[in-house]
């Protein structure tokens, strides 16, 4: 307003003989631009209140939207081909997760995604160690997130799914997906997978299910899927069991649910909580393998390369030859070492053990191994590994108070 009074007087001052009427004129039309430039300069909150709330409202509205964070690690996923129709020729572990993700149409209307690239590799490149890291990131996620989707190769997708499994404690959504082949040849299951796997991370519906694996439009617990062949895109099945449920687009039907998730909430988390230990109390388990007239040098070396745990994927109901059970019975008495019989046969349990030997249930040998590396990395103590074994590593449904 002084700006336009000074302009005023200084006309004035240059034609002091002008009509009074001009001079009342000149004067209103400063006023009028000094209040009009006033108003425009003016603060929201000098608005009607009603359009202030509104204004506030509308900027301050959170998305309905779920949150989803995705954590790449690489795999045939994020695999580049040679060409268009090289289904196997090709690079795993190429293309960045946030650029797959963005290629994603229509992730708008199911989630907010988020990523982190955790790594770009098969899996079978990674270490026990790197899945410790990659195990509290999930986690770390999930205190923000409402779901978190792990992008992997599938070789050994169903290790790394049972490791999280084992080990991450929220309730909230674990997935793991990936493909059988690569995100850039003609008719690749990748972009199904990504999408779907973010679809039912953020649906919420297996929540407390723990981590389970989404291929193929299916959905598995990690517990208990495995690899079955190596091309297919319907790879994954979990013998006799069967899959919890599929995707069909919209559709999410959950069929079956794990006896975990019928746990009460203070009771569904496992003693295997990473942030009490270090990376480094991981230990060294092997897995050997019988067949006819199978040697004991399997178990003899993996004993003297300090293996702690040893799981035997036996014929039949379990059973190993006498090489291997001579070999076991010494690695026991003069090492202390911790074995879990298996069967190599594809499905079914075991129940026998014995000193130092335990029974593994359904869990196949790869599952054996890893459930009992996490709980070797929590206790030695044979007793105590074998009370895990029967209800983390074998969890039932219990009915009995219902």
């Amino acid at each position: 307003m002084l700006v336009y009074l000074t302009q005023y007087l200084s006309i004035l001052g240059r034609d002091i003989h002008m009509p009074i009427t001009f001079h009342h004129s000149l004067l209103k039309v400063c006023l009028t631009s000094s209040l009009l430039l006033s108003a425009l300069a003016a603060p929201v909150s000098l608005l009607p209140s009603s359009t202030a709330f509104a204004a506030s409202e509308e900027a301050a509205a959170p998305s309905s939207l779920p949150k989803v964070k995705v954590i790449g690690t690489g795999g045939t996923i994020s695999g580049k081909s040679v060409d268009e129709t090289s289904f196997q020729n090709y690079k795993a572990g190429t293309l960045l997760i946030q650029d797959m993700v963005d290629a994603l149409p229509n992730k708008d209307r199911i989630a907010e995604v988020t990523t982190t690239q955790f790594g770009n590799s098969g899996s079978s490149a990674y270490s026990m160690q790197d899945l410790y890291d990659l195990s509290l990131q999930v986690d770390a996620a999930l205190k923000e997130q409402d779901g978190v989707v792990v992008t992997t190769g599938t070789d050994t997708m169903e290790e790394i799914a049972y490791f999280l499994d084992l080990t991450v404690q929220s309730p909230k959504p674990v997935v793991v997906t990936g493909s059988m082949r690569p995100w850039t040849v003609i008719g690749s299951d990748a972009q199904a997978n990504l999408y779907n796997a973010i679809k039912l991370a953020g649906s919420g519906k297996t929540k407390y299910f723990g981590t389970v694996l989404m291929l193929n439009d299916t959905i598995h617990a990690a517990r208990e899927v495995t690899k079955t062949n190596d091309y297919r895109t319907d790879t994954f099945e979990s013998p006799q069991l069967g899959m919890l449920g599929y995707i069909d687009e919209k559709n999410i039907r959950i069929y079956r649910a794990p006896a975990r998730s019928l746990k009460p909430a203070y009771e569904w988390a496992t003693p295997f909580d990473l942030t009490r230990i270090k990376k480094e109390d991981l230990p060294k388990v092997e897995i050997a393998f019988s067949y006819q007239g199978a040697g004991r040098e399997a178990i003899d070396g993996f004993v003297a390369g300090g293996a702690q745990g040893i799981v035997t994927a036996g014929t039949g109901a379990g059973g190993i030859s006498k090489a291997m059970s001579e070999a076991r019975q010494k690695a026991i008495e003069e090492k202390g070492v911790i074995f879990v019989t298996t069967t190599r046969t594809g499905s079914g349990s075991i129940y026998s053990g014995g000193k130092n030997i335990i029974a593994g249930d359904n869990l196949n040998a790869q599952h054996a191994r890893i459930m009992l590396l996490v709980s070797l990395s929590f206790s030695k103590n044979a007793d105590t590994i074998k009370g895990w074994f029967e209800t983390y590593g074998a969890p039932q449904v219990d009915l009995t108070d219902k």
